[in-house]
């Protein structure tokens, strides 16, 4: 199937409110513990890159398992910060270690690189992946882990609405809607390889992490 692009930002309040309720236990649990278990591969970790952090549950979660980094958290989406601000506001044990900061990752120049960067389904929203895999290798040195999941783009448009069905089927309309679109947009694996290679990042691994998802993970040359 032909991949379907969707608006690179989530700005309409609406879905923003859909992401700060929406149940993403499962798959945000799994890229936990995916991340863990890559992060001995990794030397000291001071701090942490977010790319696309959304809502910022994947932050939060990120900031609970390496309780010893500061995070940086970028979005393009002021909506989608409002949530991730707030329930900031509920950790206070992430308070003074987690900044969420309001951008593009293609404009993003903080004048550093960091010891790790995640990211999870920021990749499949740009129109242009070389965007994003050159921000990767912007704000990365040797050494830098790296460690990306998204969403894995289906054969079919059927199958896309079955995965809807089978993983949001209590969630509201504009979630579905948004979970659908997100399919269509998504990237397949070899297209994906096909990426760090044009972006001189032929040595990560890149592998199905589920029906629906895939992984990116390596340490920067």
């Amino acid at each position: 199937m032909k991949r379907v692009p969707e608006p690179e930002l989530m700005d309409d309040p609406e879905q923003a409110l859909a992401y700060g309720r929406a149940d993403f236990e499962e798959p945000h649990s799994k890229f936990i513990k995916l991340l863990v278990g890559f992060r001995s591969q990794v030397g000291h970790i001071d701090t942490i890159l977010d790319m696309g952090c959304g809502t910022g549950d994947i932050t939060f979660r990120v900031g609970r398992a390496f309780p010893d980094s500061v995070i940086d958290a970028i979005d393009g989406s002021a909506a989608m910060l409002y949530y991730a601000k707030e329930g900031l506001k509920k950790s206070p044990e992430l308070e003074g270690r987690v900044h969420f900061i309001h951008g593009k990752i293609q404009e993003f120049a903080p004048g550093k690189s960091y010891d790790l960067i995640v990211s999870n389904s920021l990749l499949h929203h740009l129109s242009d992946p070389a965007h994003f895999w050159s921000a990767v290798k912007r704000l990365s040195a040797s050494g830098t882990g790296v460690f990306i999941m998204d969403l894995l783009r289906p054969g079919t448009a059927g199958e896309a609405r079955r995965l809807v069905e089978t993983y949001s089927p209590d969630e509201p309309e504009i979630l579905k809607r948004d979970f659908y679109n997100s399919l269509l947009a998504a990237f397949e694996i070899g297209e994906v390889k096909q990426q760090l290679e044009e972006a001189g990042l032929g040595g990560f691994e890149t592998a199905r992490a589920s029906d629906r998802h895939l992984i990116v993970y390596g340490i920067r040359n």
